[in-house]
């Protein structure tokens, strides 16, 4: 097996670089393209799977809750038995609960294979970037992270128009089986042209039972809360609930004693962190939400054929990729505290101008210019965001910290699939029903601005304005390329490295 020890490290602009940043870039393409195409196919997979609005309620939230619990556990395996290892056995994962999710005969079958799909995205997507930081240059690192950034925040981006064309074009299935031909060049490459490295420090234990905890714990929630969608909150939801909130009762009781947590409560003694994933939580809470009834709203009340629904989304990435740096570089001469407040109270401004839509509304006056402003805030407040977790921890743990702000970030966000059609009156086939689905939506849009907003008074308060040079020990010029932020989450940022 090569490893980064047996060759020089490798040097921005050479072949090596290349086809190393061929294989992490694809690699975790896979789960980019995934998490923006699935949303933009849920209509066509209710109509197809004969599925109510809680069985995609599940196909959503399966994927994020393993992706959400896992996404630590995947880095510690990483950096204990090989990073190439795990990256390539989380892409041969990914590719195997992709056929299956293709030929799934149900929504039941569909949630499942979708959950399996979450396992091997929180195998090879931690693993990508740190195989970037093991294997260039120490010089080269911040160009090869940014630019494994761009080319994620494009994929993320084009990922709505190839779904939407491969759902108009062929079938909803086939969004899954494009991922088997990608998955099969990203496995040749890494063979051929990565390194292995591995961390000899890493911790020799993992926190199994703090995964589990947290599967069982969201899990549990998610379930009753869908459930209820359907059933009202009878005593089965209820202890749905309560189990729930026991079983992560019962993970931070784990991690407060375990030798190596997941989770290290002490650094939420950071204010500052503890600031900053608070609004993490308000924030990517509101967009999952508003992002699922969005693309349903758009093809099953306005019309929209999948991939004008798809091309809709467009702009909000777009605004990430052009603007996010120079956001960031604002945050470095303000302050993170003005963006992280006006930001989530423009992205709420969007949301509210989401309640012209109807059926017949234009596109261009209508939809345009709530998405302009919601990307505007979202851009705003995202690289701040991110910045200010790392800047609040020692250097030492900026990757887990990193790895934290992720999970809570889709957690938030599998919440607030959940509860969202309940709390506005979506259950059952109402999606279906243009009109009730019209006026769930509704309701659901002033419900997230609300959220959203919230999370830019929560940093109004407990956001310290202070000015950071640098993140996690890198230069200021550095920091805008390697903390991009994508829209479905904050990226995973590499702990520091050993190899050998």
């Amino acid at each position: 097996m090569r490893t980064v020890a047996d060759t020089a490290p490798i040097e921005w602009g050479t072949p090596a670089a290349r086809w190393v940043l061929l294989a992490t870039v694809t690699g975790s393409g896979l789960a980019f393209l995934d998490g923006s195409t699935v949303n933009v196919a849920l209509p066509a997979i209710g109509t197809d799977l004969d599925a109510e609005i809680g069985g995609l309620q599940w196909v959503l939230n399966a994927y994020t809750l393993a992706l959400a619990a896992l996404i630590p556990l995947g880095g510690a395996l990483a950096d204990r038995f090989g990073r190439r290892r795990i990256f390539q056995l989380g892409v041969v994962w990914f590719a195997a609960a992709s056929l299956l999710c293709g030929v799934a005969p149900t929504a039941e079958v569909l949630a499942l294979a979708r959950g399996l799909q979450g396992i091997g995205g929180a195998l090879l997507t931690p693993g990508s970037l740190a195989i970037l930081q093991a294997s260039f240059a120490r010089g080269d690192r911040a160009r090869a992270i940014g630019a494994w950034s761009g080319l994620s925040g494009i994929a993320a981006a084009l990922g709505p128009l190839l779904g939407g064309w491969l759902i108009d074009a062929l079938s909803w299935r086939w969004i899954f089986f494009i991922n088997l031909p990608l998955a099969a060049m990203v496995l040749l490459v890494t063979a051929r042209h990565v390194p292995e490295s591995r961390d000899p420090a890493a911790a020799p234990g993992f926190d199994l039972s703090g995964a589990l905890l947290v599967v069982a714990g969201l899990g549990a929630l998610s379930w009753g809360l869908i459930s209820a969608g359907a059933a009202g909150f009878g005593a089965p939801q209820l202890g749905l609930l309560a189990a729930g909130v026991a079983a992560l009762v019962g993970f931070v009781w784990v991690e407060a004693r375990s030798r190596h947590p997941m989770l290290p409560l002490s650094l939420f003694r950071s204010r500052q962190f503890t600031a900053a994933n608070a609004t993490t939580l308000a924030v990517y809470a509101a967009l999952s939400g508003m992002m699922f009834l969005l693309v349903i709203y758009l093809q099953q009340v306005a019309g929209y054929s999948a991939l004008a629904a798809g091309a809709a989304l467009i702009p909000v990435t777009a605004l990430m990729l052009l603007f996010s740096a120079r956001a960031g570089h604002l945050a470095e001469v303000i302050g993170p505290r003005w963006p992280m407040t006006v930001g989530p109270l423009v992205m709420a401004g969007g949301m509210l101008l989401l309640l012209r839509l109807s059926p017949d509304a234009s596109y261009w006056t209508t939809v345009l210019p709530a998405m302009l402003v919601f990307g505007a805030g979202l851009t705003l407040t995202v690289a701040p965001l991110t910045a200010t977790v790392l800047a609040g921890v020692p250097d030492r743990h900026s990757g887990v910290a990193s790895a934290i702000n992720n999970a809570l970030s889709r957690g938030a966000g599998l919440i607030a699939v959940a509860v969202l059609p309940v709390a506005a009156g979506i259950s059952g086939a109402a999606y279906l029903d243009p009109d009730r689905f019209a006026a769930g939506f509704q309701t659901a849009m002033v419900i997230t601005a609300v959220m959203v907003a919230a999370g830019g008074l929560l940093s109004a308060l407990l956001v310290r304005n202070q000015l950071e040079s640098g993140v996690s020990g890198c230069p200021a010029h550095e920091m805008d390329r390697q903390h991009h932020c994508a829209i479905d989450g904050p990226p995973i940022e590499p702990a520091h490295v050993t190899s050998r």
